[in-house]
This record gives structure tokens, sequence and C-alpha cells, in this order.
């Protein structure tokens, strides 16, 4: 197929368009590299420096070149940034996508795979978290990624659009032969912040909340291995059909405490990685992690990264190898 990739030069992005490219796709990726890397982008693909809100430059993009699917991770994604900024979430993560979404209604474009989140789900009553659990989004980031689930839903009924939703849990590691891997500025996330430590870039890591109802205090994540997502992102491209949506929950079902972590970083690096408590953030969930039966039996999908160790392992192979992210090269 020939698909276009939105925001592909990104984290997980880039490790789509691997992906794709290694199974014999055309990918043509679009982004304006305000949060990716050129560097990052696979020399199989094709770049568009340019963003969605750049409608001349997409119709140009997209006019006659026989796109037959798109998948989409151009959005903006950090939660606190999206509460104090709702306006920036409401305009990029939905004005932008329903500018997507009419060009490729437009030129027949009906196959897509979005990157959703599992953030829809807000608090959840319990875990793990399935697929019909209430969608009650806490965040204007959470409400941009749901409302966009509805619009899919309606064009699917509408104008024949096959979609699928990938809601995502906590994307983690690198590629595993190092040279891809997380990249942010600043970095929000908190496996690549504990291994800031062991490089020496961080005196030492702040744990947000000792008090949770966990085994030790600490809030529980899913960390997913970012190829593992990517592999998600092939079978759900490649086994989609128009005319209907579908949504699955991307994660281990297994879910790591923030000590956890720190244990395997500890671990990986032989650092011992300085650590201490700070207040709880507000929303914050004690836990969150899926349960992977819908995309398991629906897909095929079988993570192969379930010791969070291994997850770990990868991100510190690329952090020393890229101890400033692509500027390293």
């Amino acid at each position: 197929m020939k698909i276009l990739v939105t925001g592909g030069a990104g984290y997980v992005g880039s490790h789509c368009v691997r992906g794709l490219c290694d199974a014999d796709h055309e990918v043509v990726v679009y982004d304006d590299l305000r949060a990716g890397h050129r560097e990052a982008v696979d020399k199989r693909a094709t770049l568009v420096e340019a963003g969605l809100a750049d409608l001349p430059v997409l119709e140009k993009t997209v006019k006659g070149a026989g796109f037959e699917a798109v998948m989409h991770f151009a959005a903006s994604l950090d939660v606190g940034e999206s509460v104090k900024h709702p306006l920036d979430y409401y305009e990029n993560n939905m004005v932008n996508t329903v500018r997507l979404l009419r060009v490729m209604e437009q030129h027949q474009i009906t196959k897509f795979v979005f990157s959703s989140t599992c953030a829809i789900y807000g608090i959840p009553e319990s875990v793990p978290i399935t697929e019909v659990m209430s969608q009650s989004p806490i965040n204007p980031y959470g409400h941009t990624k749901l409302a966009m689930e509805w619009a899919m839903r309606d064009s699917a009924v509408g104008w024949g659009l096959g979609c699928c939703a990938l809601r995502y849990f906590n994307a983690a590691g690198a590629a595993s032969d190092g040279t891809l891997g997380e990249d942010h500025d600043p970095e929000l996330h908190l496996i690549p912040i504990v291994l800031q430590v062991a490089l020496g870039q961080r005196e030492k890591v702040r744990i947000y909340g000792v008090d949770y109802p966990t085994h030790d205090g600490t809030c529980v994540r899913d960390y997913t291995h970012v190829e593992d997502l990517a592999s998600a992102h092939l079978l759900a491209i490649e086994s989609q059909q128009t005319g209907c949506f579908r949504c699955f929950n991307v994660g281990t079902g297994v879910g790591s405490t923030v000590k956890d972590i720190l244990e395997a970083a500890r671990e990986v690096t032989g650092h011992p990685i300085p650590a201490k408590p700070a207040p709880r953030r507000p929303g914050d969930p004690p836990e969150l992690y899926a349960d992977p039966t819908e995309i398991m039996s629906k897909l095929g999908w079988k993570p192969k990264y379930t010791d969070i160790r291994q997850t770990v392992r990868t991100a510190w192979q690329w952090h020393q190898a890229h101890p400033h992210g692509f500027q390293s090269e």
C-alpha cells in the first residue's frame, strides 16, 4: 500500500514508519518537525515538511498521489500543557485532524489508523481496562482524542471511512538496533528521565506520590515497547476494512510502578539513581493498565517485550549512544 504517515518523524511515528518500510509499503511522512526529527525518518520514506494546518500543501501532497491509507500521529500530547492551553489542543488535535479527514474524504482514501490514548478512560473504576469501560477523560488532551474517535465513528457511517483507533498506554523503549529512540524537549516521560539521571544529566528523579493504594505506594502504568506498538499499527492498517470503526487497547496487560521502573533502571545501568518523594500530581490515577485481549484475539497481536527490564535496556542502549538525542549524531 501507499500510506501517508502524519507525525512520522516523532517517537512512535518513526518506529511505525520503519515497520511499514520493512513490510514493503510505500511511505510518505508528513511532519512539520516541530516535535519530530528529520534524522528519525527512515531513508526509504519520503518526507514532506509541513503541518496539517497548511491545507494547500496537504492537498498538493495527497492529490493524485494514489494513497490507499493514512496513519495519523500528528498531535499534541502533554496532559499538563493541555490543561494550561486547552484551545491549542482543540485546534491541533481536533481541527487539524478534521482537515485531514476532509481531504481523505475528497480523495476517497478510506483506511485510517488513529493514534488514540488510554487518557480517554479518565480515572477508571477498575483495572485492567477494557475497551467497553466508561470513557470519561479528565483533561483536554483526553477530550480531544475521544472527540476524534466519535468523528471517526460517524465518518464510518457517513462516507465509508474504515478506521482503527489504537489506545496506547505508556509508549517506552527504543529500537532494538539502537538507532531510533525517544528525544523530547522537554522530556516528560519517566523512563528517559530516570536514564538522564544515570547519564549525569539530572541530579535525581522526583516520585510524584508515594501514598497511592498500590503495592509500594507509587503509580502503576502499562509500559508498552515502541516496537510492539509499531507491530500493532502494521496489523491494524493491513487488516482495516472500509466502512467500519474499530478500537483496541494496546498494552502489555502488566502494570509497573514508578519504583519498579527505578529498580529496573538501577539494575540495567548499574547507577544508584537517587529519587526523592514529591506531592501527587492532580488527576493522576493510581493504576492504569490494559486488558489487551481484544487486540490479541482480533488482530493476532502479541507483545515481544513483557519484562520491563528488557524495555529499559533498549532505552538505555539508545540514550547511551545518543545522550543529546538525535543531535548527538
